[in-house]
């Protein structure tokens, strides 16, 4: 048991590390190759900071952990909202200036009912899985035409602006890019191995684990990127990681592990888990969106705390099922 905490703990610092790393690695070598520097910030920076979610989700399904592979995806995009949102705001109100961020709000909104219809019958299959990748395909098509053709919109702005304080040679990029992927990899295998044997060893579903544990620590690159980027005052920037985190979680991870194999899903997937990340995203597009008349949506404190409450009752509640759970005691 000490062995496999010791092994998420490690797991989850070389995971946040060399995320870091590939997504310094992944945006500079976009840079140098030319790419505009809102997709940059809609689609390298997104990918990168959803790589760990990635990774983790698709081994996990490869060892026959798929509770933890889905636990994984849907926990880290109430983390993302709930707590990194929450907590950001409360630290500095988050104005909306982004029209790019304003139309993937709806966008994220369509995609987590869609995904809350297919837990209907109690499984992610494969047909599934081929709906949410060919919905990320067309999700990543409109990204690169939105980047192509957004000149003059903040977000790619303040990415520009991010680029330009972190200059990087193409060899370092590459380099970082590299060694990051790689690092990812391996540190995504510590975990992983950690999570299904303290998961086991206290009688509990891997599902809990990847919801509490696992969902957090692979949600940490997003909540020091929207940190960083509040302290810069690069708003767009910080609801941007948000948005494309969870975009990529609800498509791509989960759909790379229903295709890997079938995701048998618990009932309280759908009426907990699945009810808390729909309202929760339904909240988030109802304060960004800007329907108060002002013309630019608004997180406030009061908003951001609201949110963080959210995080903690469903956290609160996850744990006093985890501790009541036969074999564990309180």
């Amino acid at each position: 048991m000490s062995l496999a905490i010791g092994a998420v703990i490690a797991g989850l610092i070389l995971l946040i590390w060399s995320a870091d790393r590939f997504v310094d690695g992944a945006s500079a070598t976009a840079r140098h190759a030319g790419m505009p520097t809102l997709l940059i910030g809609m689609l390298v920076i997104g990918f990168g900071t959803s790589a760990p979610e990635m990774v983790v989700s698709a081994l996990a399904s490869l060892d026959g952990n798929p509770g933890l592979a889905l636990g994984n995806a849907y926990g880290s995009n109430i983390t993302n909202i709930a707590l990194i949102l929450g907590l950001t705001a409360v630290i500095s109100p988050i104005a909306v200036h982004s029209s790019v961020l304003r139309r993937e709000l709806p966008v994220l909104t369509v995609i987590t009912l869609v995904s809350g219809y297919q837990l209907l019958d109690g499984q992610v299959d494969t047909g599934d899985a081929v709906v949410l990748l060919a919905a990320f395909a067309g999700l990543m098509g409109w990204s690169v035409y939105q980047g192509m053709r957004g000149k003059g919109d903040p977000l790619g702005g303040e990415v520009e602006t991010e680029l330009d304080s972190q200059p990087m040679p193409l060899g370092k990029a590459l380099f970082w890019l590299l060694l990051g992927l790689v690092l990812l990899v391996v540190s995504s295998r510590l975990l992983v191995w950690g999570a299904v044997t303290i998961a086991e060893s206290l009688g509990v579903s891997d599902l809990i684990i990847g919801l509490t544990v696992v969902a957090v620590g692979t949600s940490l690159p997003e909540l020091a990127s929207s940190l960083a980027a509040i302290r810069k005052n690069e708003h767009d920037l910080a609801l941007g990681n948000v948005l494309g985190s969870n975009l990529f979680n609800t498509l791509a991870v989960v759909g790379i592990a229903g295709a890997i194999s079938t995701v048998p899903t618990e009932p309280a997937v759908l009426y907990r888990d699945w009810t808390v990340m729909a309202a929760l995203t339904v909240v988030l597009f109802l304060f960004g969106y800007g329907f108060r008349g002002a013309g630019e949506g608004r997180i406030n404190r009061l908003e951001g705390g609201v949110l963080l409450a959210a995080y903690l009752g469903y956290t609160g509640y996850l744990i006093s099922t985890l501790v009541t759970a036969p074999g564990v005691t309180a």
